[in-house]
């Protein structure tokens, strides 16, 4: 019999609880979940690819048939180099779709083997996305229930030794 592999890509600088809601549920769906982390040199991340595997890895411990990697290049490569059969990609609101869409139908061109499904977060989830969790944080705002306490460490120490804006 066959795993079911699938892969969960995104930079996730940082993680938060959206990310984590949907891992959780595609732990239902699928064997094995790979969160793999986009190693982009061209984007300005606020933690290292490096920072973020060893972040995200200490948040999936406790789910044993997940696992997080570093990627870089078209995510197709990564999904058949890991014997997955299909990206999962969370969608917050319509304005998600359009992008989103345009990826799977060119990854399904670039590899016609790669399935795409669409996830919407739990509704306590739907406003939350990495960019927007960066902003309110270095603003000083309230991050309760958005991101786990080690992420907000995480955050806070790296405030402390960059400081307030960030990068």
């Amino acid at each position: 019999m066959t795993r079911r592999r699938a892969v969960y890509p995104g930079s996730f600088d940082p993680l938060h609880n959206g990310h984590l809601d949907l891992i959780e549920r595609c732990l239902s769906l699928f064997d094995e979940v790979i969160v793999a982390v986009l190693q982009n040199d061209h984007k300005k991340a606020l933690f290292s690819s490096a920072e973020r595997v060893e972040m995200i890895g200490e948040q999936l411990a406790p789910f044993p048939t997940c696992r997080v990697e570093r990627f870089s290049g078209l995510l197709v490569d990564f999904v058949e180099k890991e014997g997955a059969c299909c990206v999962v990609r969370g969608l917050r609101a319509v304005s998600d779709f359009e992008y989103e869409f345009q990826m799977a139908l060119m990854n399904k061109r670039l590899n016609p083997r790669v399935e795409t499904l669409f996830m919407m977060p739990k509704e306590d989830y739907t406003f939350v996305s990495s960019r927007t969790v960066k902003e309110v944080f270095f603003l000083g705002g309230n991050l309760d229930g958005l991101v786990p306490e080690r992420i907000l460490e995480r955050l806070e120490a790296h405030r402390d030794a960059h400081g307030a804006a960030g990068g």
